[in-house]
């Protein structure tokens, strides 16, 4: 079965490649997200919103692995999928960055891990779905 979309925008980053996103840093990166023009009607009431979740295609990278090591975290080996690597079978990144402004086909964000010119495939408003106590897997003891 194949599965196709096309990005409704990119990603404007400081970031030219996946290495030079340092994660001790990303909450800071300041950079934009702009939408092609046909999509500015859907940014109505986005404005409202702290943050964002964007969900985007991994175009830079071409290697998939089933495991990956945490940043900064030198002694544990844990599932692709326990984890926020890019490195996975399909490449679909899920990211939430604050909004600072929107204006109309841009949004001004900061928080943003995504390289120059990354596809855009969504945007939806970030909300506190889960009630209560979260579980946080291996990252409690980090």
């Amino acid at each position: 079965m194949e599965i196709s979309y096309t990005p409704i925008g990119h990603v404007r980053s400081p970031h030219d490649t996946p290495a030079d996103v340092a994660h001790d840093e990303v909450a800071e990166t300041a950079g934009e997200i702009v939408l092609e023009e046909a999509y500015e009607r859907g940014l109505e009431g986005l404005e409202e919103f702290s943050h964002v979740v964007v969900l985007a295609h991994l175009d830079e990278i071409d290697e998939s692995r089933l495991t990956a090591r945490p940043p900064h975290v030198d002694d544990l080996e844990v599932g692709v999928f326990a984890t926020r690597s890019p490195h996975r079978p399909t490449p679909i990144a899920q990211t939430v960055v604050e909004v600072c402004a929107v204006d109309d086909t841009t949004l001004q964000v900061r928080g943003l891990d995504l390289v120059d010119g990354t596809p855009v495939l969504d945007l939806k408003p970030h909300v506190r779905s889960v009630e209560g106590d979260l579980e946080v897997g291996w990252l409690e003891d980090r």
